[in-house]
């Protein structure tokens, strides 16, 4: 009689492969470090040089958000040459272990007080994060085979990941800070990076089969990122709608923009225009009519993620800053410090993740419609209703005026917040999980981690639109931005679930193809969901 032992890779553990653990946790740490020093950015740089938990850079909000938009889209506008350097070069593994070196390189550079240093440290992070956050996000997809339908599953378990590491994070950072000073916050979040990179280094056995350098067999049926360009300068209608936005790019930057930071502008137009030229060459190349339907809903979804984080990343930058500045945080004596407020996301999704995943995939089961475009459409609307009671807030202040020490009643109520903060989370469980999901199942395989790189670009066009309307506060007031945030949400989510029907044909059964596996694995997934 003979025994069968599994390898590591095989393993798994609650119903899901190991190696997702051992991403759960990498990406965990990578997040700690991340938020931590996210939560402190934008009230670091406006902190006074006379501050109490020392000196700041003493900039305006403005200025501040202005920085606060422009780093946090470069963080995820980096995954697409992260995305490309890993599928034509030398894979998604060591892709996520060199950016996480990096990273920790980053994250000690900040914890130096030094102007160069803050600098330094945030360009580094930049490419660190810009090389590990598609990738492991498309090694967590490749986990799971396309008729699995723990997939959606394993996202929301590595998202929990995600929002754990977010609320460590923000639950320590800010008393490090309130202890020993800015820097010391920062030193902080780089601990945890080093972490992230032990976990990761340590957990490769049960890696082996995701993430690999591409073989040469599969190297021969893709489209070398280089052939697009030549096949697009070779193409005249396409190198004249390219020339065409270039140029209008460099005019509406360079001459229309004002501010020390528009030729930024004009890099990023150009960029922009390049990559349009880029996609339609990946399109060209796409051999099927149903790979190329399938490619422009992915595309389309970008359109939500773009709406979506631009809306919810005014948590790091608008509502940060009025949490600081307008809202009243005694509670029985004590100051609640403004970072905590961060947490309160990461707290709502590690309560509320398995009930929203048994939500939908209960009414998948059923076949409901639980398609990830309707989640995705869902998520937005319901996350943009949150913004309601930041209006409410806004009107609190007004009603109480300024924030008095000692004083109840003055300034906004700290409840605002926290119901501003649950309809987020709900809205961004329904939506940011699914659509990472999503792009793993539509995207071509030879165009994995661009494609998934893609995604996080829009998520940082995402949050420089954030960064926009957040420095747009000081001219509007935050009662407009809020209210007309919520307005632009519902009305954009409405919309698409009205065009569900003709997008979900264009995906030609991606998503049904789980259906299919049902039969097999649904007593065991409804096991896993309890």
């Amino acid at each position: 009689m003979s025994t069968t032992t599994l390898e590591p890779k095989d393993r798994e553990l609650f119903g899901h492969p190991i190696g997702l653990y051992v991403l759960f946790l990498t990406e965990m740490w990578e997040r700690f470090s991340y938020y931590g020093m996210r939560g402190l950015l934008t009230l670091y740089m406006a902190a006074e040089l006379t501050d109490a938990s020392g000196p700041g850079l003493g900039w305006s909000n403005a200025d501040a958000l202005k920085l606060y938009g422009w780093y946090t889209m470069l963080v995820y506008l980096m995954s697409i040459p992260g995305g490309m350097i890993a599928d034509k070069l030398i894979g998604q593994k060591k892709s996520v272990m060199i950016g996480a070196i990096i990273l920790v390189l980053g994250h000690g550079t900040l914890a130096i007080e030094e102007t160069w240093a803050f600098f330094t440290g945030l360009i580094l992070i930049i490419l660190g994060v810009g090389m590990l956050k598609p990738n492991i996000s498309t090694m967590v997809g490749g986990l799971y085979g396309p008729k699995d339908i723990r997939r959606d599953k394993g996202f929301s378990i590595f998202y929990i990941g995600i929002n754990t590491g977010s609320l460590l994070a923000t639950t320590t950072v800010g008393l490090v800070v309130a202890k020993w000073g800015w820097h010391a916050g920062f030193g902080l979040a780089g601990i945890g990076m080093l972490l992230g990179l032990l976990v990761y280094v340590f957990g490769q056995k049960y890696l082996v089969h995701v993430g690999n350098k591409t073989s040469v067999e599969e190297k021969k049926d893709q489209v070398p990122i280089s052939k697009l360009f030549q096949d697009l300068l070779k193409s005249s209608k396409h190198l004249l709608l390219v020339v065409i936005l270039i140029a209008v790019s460099i005019y509406y930057g360079g001459f229309v923009l004002t501010g020390i930071d528009h030729w930024g502008y004009v890099a990023l137009f150009i960029f922009l225009s390049l990559l349009v030229g880029m996609l339609m060459m990946i399109y060209k190349s796409l051999r099927s009519q149903i790979e190329k339907d399938r490619f422009l809903v992915v595309l389309l979804s970008f359109l939500l993620v773009i709406v979506f984080w631009g809306a919810f990343e005014q948590a790091g930058g608008l509502m940060n800053l009025f949490t600081n500045d307008y809202t009243n945080r005694n509670l029985f004596g004590w100051e609640v410090p403004t970072i905590w407020f961060q947490s309160l996301n990461a707290g709502f999704i590690i309560l509320f993740a398995v009930v929203v995943a048994n939500f939908w995939a209960s009414r998948k089961l059923k076949n409901k419609e639980a398609s990830s475009l309707f989640k995705m459409a869902t998520g937005t609307i319901i996350m943009g209703l949150g913004f309601i009671f930041m209006v409410f807030a806004t009107m609190d202040f007004e009603k109480s005026g300024p924030v008095v020490e000692g004083v109840a009643g003055s300034g906004s109520a700290m409840y605002w917040l926290v119901l501003a903060y649950l309809f987020h989370t709900i809205g961004e469980l329904c939506s940011s999980p699914v659509s990472l999901s999503f792009v793993t199942k539509l995207a071509p395989v030879r165009y994995a981690s661009l494609m998934m790189g893609l995604y996080f670009a829009s998520t940082g066009l995402g949050n420089k639109v954030a960064g926009l309307l957040g420095e747009s506060a000081s001219e509007f007031g935050e009662y407009t931005i809020f209210a007309g945030i919520t307005i632009f949400t519902v009305i954009f989510g409405l919309l698409v679930i009205l065009l569900l029907k003709p997008l979900k044909r264009l995906t030609h059964g991606a998503e049904d193809l789980e259906k299919e596996n049902v039969a097999d694995i649904g007593e065991a997934t409804e096991q896993s969901l309890a």
